[in-house]
């Protein structure tokens, strides 16, 4: 009797296995922006390839426009477990004590995306995603959102059109540097919450790429926009360490190829994505767009390229150099 109890016992337990190593990977997805954002499409696309790519074996789970976490949660929840894969803007890098990413805040220093990816896709990308890993982070894939614009209401044509104006940015000692270069008062504010914020004169403006300003209506609610292609914006994408360690290799590898897929559509959309947001801002008729000529966009940048220099004890002068000999940059020229 004892021995069939054990016999049942082990074949219960069997079946139990077995179900287990059946059951889908779960993975969730999180992000602050809309589903329709060259972010939100990349996420969508991320989800297809997974799931394509492991016949099943994951389960992925995309939650849009801070419907999970809102922008000051998310990165702790990644750390924690809650969620397992994250693509935060890499401003977000900074106050988690790599402050090597705000190297990417800096306004100016890209002036195209092939000058980005040499960073993003060379040595100097890799060697910053191996700064998450003490974290409990891993970075898996830069992507593209795009070149920021300014926007107020206000026109922003020269530098001293920005005085006194409260600008919104990201947590980011970087951006309060180069709003503070021009005269303008930083205000650090939740993504989710700045139309609101704009629509009530909380701020008066802010920056941003095309689809991220379109996709949430800032447009509706702000008169002028210049554009300023000033500053980057784009992601990371991280998992969490003992997640991702603890996949079955071969699941791993076919995630990998996955977000190696989504990273590709990302980049290739991005461009097209802000330029049709800018064409749909244009014809709404509801924001004035300027663009500044040669030589007001070069005294924005002489009045800026001083977050450069005053950024170096926190960024480090090294990854500051590292880029600008990667890129070609050269601020004794201007």
């Amino acid at each position: 009797m004892k021995l069939h109890s054990l016999i049942i016992g082990a074949v219960a337990l069997a079946f139990s296995a077995a179900a287990a190593a059946q059951q889908p990977i779960n993975i969730k997805f999180s992000h602050v922006a809309a589903a329709d954002t060259p972010k939100g499409k990349a996420a969508e696309y991320l989800k297809k390839r997974a799931e394509e790519l492991t016949k099943g074996r994951v389960n992925f789970e995309v939650y849009h426009n801070s419907t999970l976490y809102k922008d000051k949660e998310e990165v702790e929840a990644l750390q924690i477990g809650a969620v397992q894969m994250l693509a935060p803007s890499l401003a977000k890098f900074g106050p988690l004590g790599a402050k090597e990413f705000e190297v990417f805040d800096l306004p100016f220093i890209f002036d195209n995306y092939d000058d980005l990816h040499k960073i993003t896709k060379g040595a100097v990308g890799k060697q910053l995603m191996a700064k998450l890993e003490p974290k409990g982070i891993v970075g898996l894939a830069f992507w593209d959102n795009g070149f920021k614009s300014m926007s107020a209401n206000r026109q922003l044509k020269n530098p001293e059109d920005y005085r006194g104006l409260k600008m919104r940015i990201q947590s980011s000692k970087v951006l309060e540097s180069q709003m503070r270069s021009v005269g303008a008062i930083p205000q650090v504010m939740a993504f989710s919450e700045v139309y609101q914020a704009l629509q009530t004169g909380v701020v008066d403006g802010t920056e941003n790429p095309h689809s991220n300003l379109y996709t949430q209506k800032m447009h509706e609610v702000q008169k002028h926009m210049s554009l300023t292609n000033h500053g980057y914006l784009g992601y990371a994408v991280i998992t969490n360490k003992k997640f991702w360690d603890g996949l079955p290799a071969d699941v791993r590898g076919q995630l990998e190829q996955a977000i190696a897929d989504a990273t590709d559509y990302a980049n290739k959309i991005a461009k097209e994505e802000n330029d049709q947001a800018l064409e749909k801002v244009r014809a709404s008729g509801r924001t004035q767009i300027y663009t500044p000529t040669p030589a007001e966009r070069m005294a924005l940048k002489k009045a800026m390229l001083k977050t450069h220099k005053e950024m170096e004890p926190r960024i480090g002068k090294e990854i500051i150099e590292a880029v600008y000999k990667e890129t070609g940059f050269d601020p004794g020229k201007l």
